[in-house]
């Protein structure tokens, strides 16, 4: 059953990050009061620029492992959505220990406050977790398969999966109300390239006309979600009774190669510029250091969000990509 609209107070971790900022600018057009607590180390304030003065809208600046008021910023809400994490291959790979507190140790926090008052979690997981599965859709009972721990890409596979275990064991034991979301590559107007995010990296290299970077081969599959679409699906979850205690995954069933969406984004920008990228091919050892591995595809089985709640992802890549390529050249415009 889908619970009614009315005004709710949301806390939302994270939430001057790319997905969290599409959020709160949503729940509050639906007429929730929104508190975003961020540390801003990937998130940023110019995300929120233009509800910064809203009146149902407040800010704080802080860790979610140790801010002193995060306990009382729950006492006080109705809904916590999660987002608060390390994102980015390149960030992973960089500080792996990072990745482990911030993700771990945060999560617990904001579990142990929810069960002190009785609030329900939305929490944000990854399709990082399916590992190098090669079971095609991946369903959310499916097996998972990481590397080996010596390799620190795992890490945070590993440390999304310990939140999941986390969040359906304080609902288990502690009562919580709790619905896991995994995202699939969620992409976007307002996304940065700035850790590896290979949408907004790409447009941004076709707009000044330099190569387009392809990692490996570029033979990996990916399905891209537009952020409106993940933002709905969330949405409807915080909604919807019959989802607690579950684990759903969210993307698009639209799967492309990495190289075809390199070309993809050369064609649509050079139809307008007259001018062409080239592609060039760069090895994961280059980018990432020895040992990388990668999963070869991914792809949702998204048959469960869309039978507790009707959702499914709506919008095509290449509508996806128009958005953010009018993103990124509003963006120059101005700068």
């Amino acid at each position: 059953m889908t619970a009614e609209r009315g005004q709710r107070n949301v806390l939302i971790t994270g939430g001057a990050g790319f997905v969290g900022s599409h959020l709160t600018r949503k729940l509050l057009g639906e007429g929730d009061r929104v508190t975003v607590l961020d540390n801003l180390s990937t998130g940023r304030a110019t995300n929120l620029v233009g509800i910064d003065d809203h009146p149902n809208f407040d800010f704080h600046l802080g860790d979610v492992v140790n801010y002193p008021g995060f306990d009382d910023l729950v006492s006080n809400s109705d809904l916590i959505v999660h987002l608060a994490a390390v994102v980015g291959v390149q960030l992973v790979i960089e500080d792996p220990l990072g990745t482990l507190h911030t993700n771990i140790a945060g999560t617990e926090t904001v579990l142990e406050s929810a069960a002190r008052h009785g609030v329900t979690l939305m929490m944000a997981s990854t399709s990082e977790v399916y590992g190098k599965s090669a079971t095609l859709p991946f369903a959310e009972d499916g097996d998972i398969v990481l590397g080996p721990t010596s390799r620190s890409r795992w890490g945070y596979a590993a440390s999304k999966m310990v939140d999941e275990f986390l969040a359906l064991a304080y609902h288990e034991q502690r009562g919580v109300p709790v619905v896991v979301f995994r995202l699939f590559n969620t992409v976007g107007p307002g996304q940065t390239g700035r850790y590896g995010m290979v949408v907004p990296r790409f447009v941004d290299a076709a707009l000044r006309g330099d190569d387009l970077v392809v990692h490996d081969d570029g033979g990996q599959r990916r399905c891209f979600m537009h952020v409106a679409d993940a933002i709905d699906a969330i949405d409807a979850l915080s909604r919807c009774q019959a989802a607690i205690g579950k684990v759903f995954n969210l993307g698009s069933c639209e799967s492309v190669s990495i190289l075809e969406l390199a070309n993809m984004v050369i064609d649509k920008v050079s139809g307008v510029d007259e001018r062409r990228s080239s592609i060039s091919f760069l090895p994961y050892a280059e980018v990432y250091g020895p040992g990388f591995e990668d999963m070869r595809a991914r792809e949702p089985d998204t048959t469960k969000a869309r039978a507790f709640t009707g959702w499914t992802a709506t919008r095509s890549l290449d509508a996806i990509l128009d958005d953010v390529i009018a993103d990124k050249r509003d963006a120059l415009a101005v700068s």
